[in-house]
């Protein structure tokens, strides 16, 4: 079951919604209106517009399903974005058998990851597996003797996978049990290929087994550093350090198609638009966002936008390069949008997807009361859309000067 709770008031959580979908784990999209479910059948996309918006009795409807010829035991979809185009990353657990049986000990069928493109969210399709040369059923025999591959809960298989962050992450970090841990290139999601891996010391087998590795947790990441973290069932944990020059990726190599200006497509998520999010520095936004900005002034960076006119707008608090942080992120690109809303858009529509927003002035309206998405209008258009900090849209007065600052009138 896919329970909703509300925890607004973190001493009062209150159920919102339960929907009848066997959910093995479930992640939900930035904007909180689609729900990615891994159930033992595959993938489940469930719509939880309804929730979000806290509508009466509301209901997550079905929107779609998927599965797959290797599917195993599915374990978590994680929605991405690259190159302005969503996708999930998917990873099943365990080995199984063609009947369909998981987990068995050295099955003839590894589920492991792949990518799944959800562009159009009613017809999912898979473009891609990320896979080892252990987990081919030409494979399976010759290795079923190895350590750690008698046990079901062990051998060459997956078991879960992670991302650095949602938008254009670069690589997927797979835990792959007795292949210890994997990490895979994804900027081209059509063609993902291996980047790195690190087998730990073979220790005590928590299966009663010979010594082997035994990665099962998702990992973590520090950029910065460019470390990847996990643990091992049998050795504890790991902080590993992935070659210089490898990864994390140059700005320069920050996509395949990265060029100097920001994608034309992106999602507008309640603390971003694109890679462009609030809280950044102007060191952090300099460092993970991979394009320079076109322009950077004492209290502005913005950027170009692909085949566009269009600009996206990061505003800082302060001048202070070690102190000022991002409040507003605006955009003026026609396919930056949320909720099918973006610059161009006529209001009435703006209205039918946001029908709890709020006016915050003339021109400047707020999708919802809880929402830190804002829009600028104009003769009944939509002229922008940007995301604010909380402490910025409890005072409209400041947030006008901020749009102002980001060149929006106000």
């Amino acid at each position: 079951m896919v329970t909703a709770v509300d925890v607004t008031n973190p001493k009062l959580p209150r159920t919102l919604a339960v929907g009848n979908y066997k959910s093995h784990g479930l992640t939900v999209s930035d904007d909180g209106n689609r729900g990615y479910v891994a159930a033992n059948s595959g993938l489940i996309i469930i719509d939880l517009s309804e929730v979000q918006a806290r509508r009466p009795n509301p209901e997550m409807r079905e929107i779609s399903r998927l599965t797959w010829d290797t599917l195993t035991i599915p374990q978590v979809a994680l929605p991405v974005t690259i190159d302005g185009k969503p996708y999930l990353v998917e990873i099943d657990e365990f080995s199984g058998d063609d009947s369909g049986a998981a987990p068995k000990s050295s099955g003839s069928r590894v589920g492991a990851a792949r990518i799944i493109d959800i562009s159009d969210e009613r017809q999912p399709r898979v473009v891609s597996d990320i896979r080892l040369a252990v987990h081919q059923p030409e494979n399976r025999a010759e290795i079923a003797g190895d350590p750690g591959a008698s046990s079901p809960a062990q051998g060459y298989a997956g078991h879960y996978c992670s991302v650095p962050r949602r938008q254009d992450p670069g690589i997927v970090a797979c835990s792959f049990i007795a292949s210890g841990l994997r990490v895979f290139d994804i900027r081209d999601p059509e063609q993902p290929k291996e980047l790195a891996y690190f087998v730990a010391p073979a220790g005590p087998s928590a299966t009663a087994g010979p010594p082997s590795n035994y990665a099962m947790s998702s990992p973590a990441f520090v950029p910065e550093r460019g470390e990847i973290w996990y643990s091992d069932g049998n050795t504890g944990f790991y902080a590993v350090r992935v070659a210089e020059g490898v990864w994390p990726f140059t700005a320069s190599g920050a996509g395949r198609r990265a060029g100097k200006c920001l994608a034309r497509r992106s999602p507008v998520g309640p603390r971003n638009v694109g890679r462009v999010r609030l809280g950044y520095t102007r060191r952090r936004a300099l460092r993970r966002i991979g394009p320079r900005p076109a322009k950077r002034g004492r209290l502005v960076y913005r950027w170009c936008v692909r085949r566009s006119a269009a600009r996206v707008t990061a505003v800082f608090s302060s001048r202070s390069a070690r102190k000022g942080r991002v409040r507003l992120v605006a955009t003026t690109a026609p396919s930056h949008r949320s909720r099918t809303v973006g610059p161009g858009v006529r209001v009435g529509r703006l209205a039918r997807r946001f029908p709890s927003f709020r006016r915050l002035g003339p021109g400047l309206l707020r999708a919802g009361p809880r929402s830190s998405r804002i829009f600028g209008t104009r003769r009944g258009k939509v002229r922008f859309v940007a995301v604010a900090d909380r402490r910025l849209l409890r005072n409209p007065r400041a947030l006008r000067r901020y749009v102002r600052r980001a060149g929006l009138g106000g």
